[in-house]
């Protein structure tokens, strides 16, 4: 029988109760489920509304419960359809009567809120420590590669010269973003639902704020029906994986490029790539390609929830059993490609010689060479248009700007001395950007500092 049944003149019919059971997804929960039960039936005992001995029975009896869980030897049942009925009837069968107390100014509604709400809680810090560990390995990386000269790109082509380093440490800069946003959602969703009942609160003398310090709330949620039918921090959550998606899909596709014949800046070990089934010579970088593929299916989470709530009056309604699956599914795909990308990285060899030869191609320098001109008192404008008719005419005779003689620069510019051979040295060119952020050593050195004070101060 239904613990909801008394209303009802006949059985739920059976494709209904398939259809309605939420148990194959959100038994995950049985340990926010009983360990919220356990403050609720303290709570209860201290304001009078049970005794306590029906307390101590009902402590004792989900204790027992949480440990034959974690034993595997309980069953759950769709008969029960969730969580929250699976462990009462499991309760009242144990220890009777007392057991059915334990809902006494409580809904499902809250209930679930509540579970949910601090699996979410739980696992964040799950995802930061990850997120802490790959910034460890980025900054690791960061410091082996600081005078190794690559080409920077925009529209994928080769643009000014970086280091290895500074590539690194802008992808640690947007992993630090990720861990602030997180954190900023575990604040927010720090506050109690317990005690919003149904969505009218209740006539019994609870003390919710007692309930919310025993759980490590700040406080309870100050809205009943806000309280039941909120699910802000789950979308808060799954834009931030999202977000950490993205960073990660962007990551992954230069590993791709840089494992590519065409670039062969990385090559990654033999651990952390696979093979192909008809050609012998292939090495894929799979990994960083699954990783790519994935992001995609936390985005598709997020929009499943966003388009779940859309239209929800308040307070509770049953689309809201959606919820939890986009959820776990965004969770469980974070926490699974996050380690593995992390030593995908940590065990990578770096072919700077291939870096450095693709950064003596595609004049890089040119900038270098206007940036020379105007420092010489040309505009820079007329020195954009000299160093443009150089590369023009390097193209043409298949040289690079390093290869001109000083007499073919004098013929385009009287401004040209010897000194600028100096000034167009790809390891010079990158050691005079030296500005905040830029890709010189003592640049990256700070930036390297930076991240590994930011890991320290958020690790606990």
């Amino acid at each position: 029988m239904k613990l909801w049944s008394g209303r009802f003149g006949k059985e739920t019919d059976a494709l209904v109760n398939d259809f309605n059971a939420s148990i194959q997804f959100d038994q995950r929960l049985y340990k926010e489920d009983i360990t919220g039960s356990l403050a609720h039936a303290k709570m209860l005992g201290d304001c009078g509304i049970i005794s306590q001995e029906d307390v101590t029975a009902i402590t004792e009896g989900l204790k027992g419960i949480l440990a034959d869980v974690e034993a595997g030897k309980v069953e759950f049942t769709a008969d029960n359809e969730d969580i929250h009925m699976n462990v009462e009837a499991l309760l009242t069968a144990r220890i009777g009567d007392a057991g059915k107390r334990l809902h006494t100014a409580r809904s499902r509604n809250d209930q679930v809120a509540l579970d949910f709400r601090m699996y979410v809680r739980e696992q964040i810090p799950v995802i930061v420590d990850q997120l802490l560990e790959l910034e460890t390995v980025l900054c690791k990386q960061a410091k082996q590669y600081q005078t190794a000269v690559m080409p920077g790109y925009t529209h994928l082509q080769r643009a000014q010269p970086i280091s290895f380093a500074q590539h690194l440490m802008a992808y640690a800069n947007m992993f630090a973003r990720d861990i602030t946003r997180l954190e900023d959602c575990k604040k927010r969703l720090n506050e109690c639902p317990l005690g919003s009942g149904a969505l009218a609160g209740t006539t019994y003398p609870i003390d919710r704020w007692e309930t919310a310090q025993d759980l490590g709330f700040d406080a309870p949620m100050s809205n009943s029906l806000d309280g039941v039918s909120d699910r802000d921090y789950a979308l808060e959550l799954m834009s931030a994986l999202s977000i950490l998606m993205m960073h990660l899909s962007r990551f992954s596709e230069e590993v791709i490029l840089w494992c590519s014949w065409e670039f062969k800046f990385i090559e990654l070990d033999d651990a952390y790539a696979t093979g192909s089934s008809i050609m012998p010579q292939k090495k894929n970088p799979d990994v960083a390609e699954l990783v790519r593929g994935k992001t995609g299916r936390v985005y598709g989470d997020l929009m499943s929830l966003l388009t779940a709530m859309k239209g929800l009056p308040l307070a509770y309604n049953k689309d809201m059993q959606e919820d939890k699956e986009p959820v776990f599914d965004a969770i469980d795909t974070v926490e699974m490609c996050v380690p593995v990308f992390t030593a995908m990285l940590d065990t990578m060899t770096v072919r700077t010689d291939n870096m450095r030869k693709a950064a003596g191609k595609g004049f890089i320098n040119a900038t270098d060479c206007a940036d020379y001109l105007t420092k010489k008192g040309m505009p820079f404008r007329d020195a954009y248009t000299v160093t443009g008719h150089l590369v023009a005419a390097c193209t043409a005779q298949g040289k690079t700007l390093e290869e001109l003689t000083l007499e073919e620069l004098k013929a385009v510019s009287d401004l040209f001395e010897e000194d600028v051979y100096d000034a167009i040295n790809l390891e010079n060119c990158m050691a005079l950007r030296n500005s905040y952020g830029g890709p010189a050593v003592s640049e990256t050195t700070r930036q390297i500092g930076a991240i590994e004070a930011f890991v320290k101060a958020h690790t606990k």
